[in-house]
């Protein structure tokens, strides 16, 4: 966050100062007269609380939870975790089990009905329900939540949260937080073909940008004769995503409504058909052309590209960690080396391509309001303060009971127990993490500091991330566009077949289906035929209108 924390913290300094004493220690006393969440009272606490202590009611509670239910890890009422978390806190769960391919509707008719539970976890987009007011407007409460606030401050997420907000200035979420952005996707390589090749892997990838990357590719090409040495397994939109991360546009999965925001003058622009478009879809071009970037990489599914890469057809593919980690036991050709390359550089700098340092989320119903009161209210919020933002309780969720699960060394470096697996550790292991204990599940186990995400990482994963860390700078994040239903509707009515154009047409200017130099000016053309101005205007006008809420 380059942007000084004084100047886009002055919206959410409202929401999060109010009351910051209140939250410092178990004799604070507040209201239970009002639902307002500004006043204080003469009523005692009945539980301990604070920054860095453990969240402990003096009687049992219960609290209701929706429960998203993994196939690959199925709930179990016997699960550690249940227990664990009673252990501790002397609370309970009254658990909504929902299977996870249907958590998304049951969610909606629950919330929207008015008998969500009180507690409502991996929620990815909240926007459908807040005006319906079944939702607390969270923004309003987290002064009463002092892990919160903490890791808030020190991280400097701000601006991160500023994405949350919505046109009445609140939010209506409590993100998972991460310190720092996860490592994402880049290109699997096989490192062993590249240095064969006469290509200095570890020696270029810090400083390389894609015309390095394209001259690296064209070594393997001519060392192997392969007819394709590039082949993305997520139809191309993988590719397109990194790429134009590097030059100042939006494409693939991260297309979105093709904006950028300008720092210099403070306003959106449409970036997706700008000179930094047009050399963005000519150097892929390039690829595709010279033989570098297989063209069915738009179009086949992803097992046909896998099979291209374990057989050695190709040598480059997309992936994660996590995939990487995976095709090592998949490939059929002996002594391969797999490595994650730092993503390249572009004409707008050595970017970091994942900005985001928010997860899912937990929605808080009003039903938990309604139901409690204000001071019962506020005591639920500080048991989810401590389960999801201070680091016990997320090292409960993620890790479990010291002892039980993993040990602890003197540094405070995480060894998870050699019977148990989880993440690509213990992989013989006869007991696995998730399934037999509950604990790194996706219901609570998300957010934390950057030692905390490393813990759960192979050496490998560690490395990949640390080089990213060490090469790459952070992008600076857009302010979101604050726009009422209204407003939102009309502009996704414009978006939507405007974006669809400039899909089509990406693919067929980087497949050569359309020629860049003759066709350019009618796909320019096009775009703004389709609104991409008006579009513009419409955002640009509700930012003016809502920049103060955002510092700016």
């Amino acid at each position: 966050m380059k942007k000084s924390a004084k100047a886009v913290g002055v919206a959410l300094a409202v929401m999060m100062a109010v009351g910051m004493t209140a939250c410092t220690n178990s004799n604070t006393k507040e209201s239970s007269s009002s639902a307002s969440p500004g006043t204080s009272s003469a009523a005692p606490q009945n539980y301990s609380f604070g920054e860095g202590q453990t969240f402990r009611s003096n009687e049992p509670v219960n609290y209701s939870i929706m429960f998203s239910d993994q196939p690959t890890y199925p709930y179990k009422k016997e699960w550690r975790i249940w227990s664990a978390i009673s252990e501790k806190t002397n609370v309970s769960f009254d658990v909504n089990v929902v299977a996870a391919s249907e958590y998304e509707n049951k969610k909606s008719l629950l919330v929207n009905s008015g008998d969500a539970p009180f507690i409502i976890p991996k929620t990815y987009d909240e926007s459908a329900y807040v005006a319906g007011g079944q939702i607390v407007p969270i923004s309003d409460w987290v002064q009463y939540m002092p892990n919160y606030q903490k890791v808030v401050k020190a991280w400097g997420m701000e601006r991160d949260l500023q994405q949350k907000l919505k046109s009445d200035g609140k939010y209506y979420v409590l993100p998972g937080l991460w310190e720092s952005p996860g490592a994402g996707y880049s290109y699997m390589i096989r490192k062993d073909i590249f240095e064969k090749a006469g290509v200095d892997v570890k020696g270029q990838e810090g400083k390389w940008t894609y015309e390095d990357f394209y001259q690296a590719l064209k070594k393997v090409k001519e060392f192997t004769g392969a007819k394709y040495v590039m082949s993305d397994e997520f139809t191309g939109k993988s590719t397109l995503n990194i790429t134009a991360a590097q030059y100042g546009v939006t494409g693939g999965w991260g297309v979105a409504n093709g904006t950028r925001f300008n720092e210099q003058t403070k306003q959106f622009e449409f970036a997706n058909s700008t000179n930094e478009f047009k050399d963005y879809v000519t150097f892929l071009n390039k690829l595709v052309k010279e033989g570098l970037l297989d063209p069915e990489s738009f179009t086949q599914d992803d097992k046909t590209a896998q099979a291209k890469f374990y057989k050695g057809d190709t040598y480059v593919m997309n992936a994660n960690y996590q995939i990487l980690a995976d095709s090592k036991t998949k490939m059929q050709v002996p002594n391969t080396d797999l490595y994650m390359i730092v993503q390249p550089g572009g004409p707008k700098g050595m970017l970091q391509i994942e900005t985001s340092r928010l997860e899912n989320g937990v929605m808080i119903s009003q039903n938990a309001l309604k139901k409690l009161g204000k001071d019962n209210f506020i005591k639920m919020l500080r048991f989810v303060d401590w389960l999801w933002y201070s680091d016990e309780g997320q090292t409960l969720s993620l890790w479990g009971v010291e002892g039980e699960t993993y040990t602890k060394d003197a540094s405070g470096n995480i060894t998870l127990k050699p019977d148990i697996s989880y993440n690509g550790m213990n992989p013989t292991a006869t007991k696995k993490l998730n399934v037999d204990f509950g604990f790194g599940g996706g219901n609570f186990a998300y957010g934390g500091s950057t030692k905390l995400r490393m813990s759960k990482m192979t050496e490998g994963e560690k490395d990949y991330l640390s080089r990213i860390q060490t090469h790459r700078k952070p992008r600076t994040l857009a302010p979101p566009i604050m726009g009422t239903p209204d407003e939102s509707e009309q502009m996704n009515l414009i978006s939507k077949p405007l974006m669809d154009y400039v899909d089509t047409i990406t693919l067929k200017f980087v497949t050569g289906q359309a020629n860049i130099s003759n066709d350019w000016n009618a796909y320019a053309a096009q775009v703004e035929a389709l609104g991409a101005s008006r579009y513009i205007k419409m955002a640009n006008d509700i930012f003016n209108k809502t920049k103060s809420k955002l510092g700016y």
